[in-house]
């Protein structure tokens, strides 16, 4: 698969990511190389390998569930310009 100028374009418009037309080739050109990497990943059999969640073979190790800070609610939102309930207000950004 490969992608063209226009659908980079495209996807970045989609992302909100200011891109150059100066740089869109190259970047067409590098996103192009991962996908020629992912089609040969995915060409690759790997019938009967199990999947390896953890090259050490090792437990995670967790620490105890305790409350370590102390409660600074009223100090931090003392900050806040808006809030309500205890929580942070901000202006909606989807309609």
């Amino acid at each position: 698969m490969t992608l063209s100028t226009d659908q980079v374009r495209h996807v970045a418009r989609l992302a909100r990511l200011a891109v150059d037309d100066t740089d869109v080739p190259n970047i067409a050109q590098k996103l192009n190389g991962v996908m020629e990497l992912l089609d040969t990943m995915q060409a690759l059999d790997t019938q009967g390998i199990e999947p390896l969640t953890n090259p050490l073979d090792r437990t995670q190790i967790l620490r105890p569930d305790e409350v370590t800070e102390v409660d600074q609610r009223a100090h931090l939102m003392a900050n806040a310009p808006a809030q309500k309930d205890g929580l942070f207000l901000v202006p909606k950004v989807i309609d």
